[in-house]
């Protein structure tokens, strides 16, 4: 787990699962919100770096206009997350060019869709609709742990 003021520095890309690992102390109530806060504030980084990655993907470039508009934020919202992002190793931006991911951030865009996908096929193999397991994947995909991931894609293989 990362110290609280690392985040808030910008952290480099996390070592190991994106999600914190289960508290020392389950009866401890302060862990539990710790690691759920340090979670929430990870997801936000996992979210811009796999827009920027779907972007390229889909038209060759991520400009931040186009960053503001997908996530319904003003662009001084994106112009500073993306110094953080630039802070902590994970895009690069250049001038008349827009934002492009290092390896690093390359690294945690796959990371994060590759949990996105396991999370969505668990959900519709339990007979969530596609659209809204579409929309639920994006909110669990962040704070499912490493083993309970493990579990959505051994049950989903189990089922093909």
């Amino acid at each position: 787990m990362l110290p609280d003021d690392a985040l808030a520095r910008m952290p480099a890309v996390p070592k190991g699962p994106t999600t914190p690992p289960p508290p020392a102390d389950p009866c401890d109530p302060a862990d539990t919100f710790r690691q759920a806060r340090q979670a929430r504030r990870l997801e936000l980084v996992e979210d811009y770096v796999e827009l920027i990655a779907d972007l390229i993907d889909e038209t060759g470039e991520a400009r931040q206009v186009d960053i503001a508009q997908r996530l319904g934020v003003a662009q001084p919202t994106v112009a500073k997350m993306l110094k953080r992002l630039v802070a902590g190793g994970l895009v690069l931006q250049r001038p008349y060019r827009g934002v492009f991911l290092t390896p690093s951030g390359q690294e945690l865009a796959e990371m994060s869709r590759s949990r996105h996908q396991i999370v969505e096929a668990f959900l519709r193999a339990v007979g969530v609709s596609p659209d809204t397991a579409r929309i639920d994947a994006e909110g669990i995909e962040h704070h499912a742990s490493d083993e309970t991931l493990e579990v959505f894609r051994a049950f989903v293989a189990r089922m093909t």
